[in-house]
């Protein structure tokens, strides 16, 4: 078998033998040199055709793997690794396998194609997008987000992922963890982490989930006096820091934390079946081990290097912040009771004064405890009366007596006993 080339050639020396034509146009017309010619032409009168095949042809490349090595790297991806993406694949037998070869990712995917083994994505064309800019320092923009996802595949129950991550450098930021499903309290632990570790970001760009944003048409009288609703506990907890909320108004708005969910259903499912994780415990512990490397593997370089994280304030105290609202009046007997079922009691003040009738601050702690604020002051706590994530209370709206829950802080109104 020739090639066109080779062909073409042939051609050529056939039409200089018959004098048709010039050596030196018949080496301009092939585009190699006239000592060259000379040689093809020696070559061809002494064994013909064969003379314009290449040697190398039907013979096994020099560098091409060893036929152990292949059959090892299907056997591994058929049984340890099974579902690894082909990328994922490649880097473990590096790093955890100890094949003599290095082998790079395209020749691990001829290998897997090869043999038969699909690929566990299916890439589809690429559609135009318009790219929004990175912002140039750490800790200008944040984005962040909850990923429902079957982490724990058939071995565990379905669980939520949220986490945040840097815009200038995809980070994944501390706090990520696993939850049942997306609420403020998870927000809220993100948060936390994130400001004690780093400091504050100057926004957070997010989607319109409930725990985010309010997305209900009730209205107390005090909104409507003031002219706006109050935020979510999350979006209270931003106003305190100064971190302005931008809201996402698509999927597709939101891309950059999008994809790295992609990647993380990807590869951290991948993990978490390697480790065998079967209970929220076991995910969190694989998580955190994971997110090192997740970030040596995935981010970049900022723009800027400087960091643009502003510093926590001496006296903030990050624990009351990042909680759950509420206000109540303390009752004639010294308590503040909440949701019908939280009874705190309230320590005398000083020269054993009451707080009876007093407008408090109740926060409800991520650690599941309770303080009472009466202004800067506080004046009363309670242990923690919660089991699992916390959820914001509910309260009766007056007006109907119908039972209603509001992502907000609740106000208080209960009458002495």
């Amino acid at each position: 078998m020739m090639s066109e080339r080779q062909w073409k050639r042939w051609d050529v020396i056939g039409r200089v033998n018959a004098e048709k034509l010039t050596m030196a146009d018949a080496a301009r017309i092939c585009g190699i040199s006239l000592r060259q010619l000379w040689r093809i032409r020696a070559a061809v009168s002494e064994a013909g055709k064969e003379a314009l095949v290449h040697g190398n042809r039907g013979r096994l490349p020099a560098n091409r793997t060893d036929e152990a090595v292949r059959e090892k790297v299907i056997a591994l991806r058929r049984t340890k690794y099974v579902r690894f993406n082909d990328a994922h694949f490649a880097e473990k037998l590096s790093s955890e396998e100890g094949v003599v070869v290095k082998l790079s990712v395209r020749t691990v995917r001829r290998i897997l194609r090869g043999a038969g083994i699909a690929a566990v994505r299916r890439r589809r064309a690429r559609r135009h997008r318009r790219r929004r800019e990175r912002k140039a320092q750490a800790g200008l923009m944040l984005l962040w987000d909850g990923s429902p996802h079957a982490w724990l595949e058939e071995r565990g129950p379905a669980l939520c992922l949220v986490g945040a991550m840097d815009d200038a450098t995809s980070d994944l930021l501390p706090g990520a963890h696993f939850v049942e499903q997306e609420c403020a309290a998870g927000y809220l632990r993100v948060l936390k982490a994130i400001v004690t570790e780093y400091g504050i970001p100057w926004s957070i760009y997010m989607d319109q989930h409930g725990s985010l944003k309010r997305n209900d048409d009730h209205w107390t009288l005090a909104e409507e006096l003031r002219g706006r609703q109050d935020p979510t506990q999350v979006g209270m907890a931003l106003e305190a820091l100064e971190i302005e909320p931008i809201y996402a108004l698509s999927p597709q708005a939101k891309g950059r934390v999008e994809r790295i969910w992609g990647t993380l259903q990807d590869r951290l499912v991948s993990e978490l079946r390697l480790a065998g994780a079967c209970t929220v415990e076991e995910a969190k512990a694989v998580l955190e081990r994971y997110r090192p490397e997740h970030n040596r593997r995935f981010a970049v370089r900022p723009r800027d290097t400087a960091p643009a994280w502003r510093p926590v304030r001496r006296g903030i105290d990050l624990d009351r912040i990042c909680a759950f609202h509420y206000e109540a009046t303390v009752l004639r007997d010294n308590t503040v009771r909440l949701g019908g079922s939280i009874v705190i009691d309230i320590a005398p003040g000083p020269r054993r004064r009451s707080y009876a009738d007093k407008r408090v601050e109740v926060r409800h702690l991520l650690d599941g405890t309770w303080r009472v604020y009466w202004g800067e002051q506080l004046i009363g706590t309670a242990a923690a009366s919660n089991h699992g994530e916390l959820r914001t209370l509910r309260r009766r709206k007056r007006s109907r007596g119908v039972p209603v829950s509001f992502p907000t802080h609740a106000t208080y109104e209960e009458a002495s006993p």
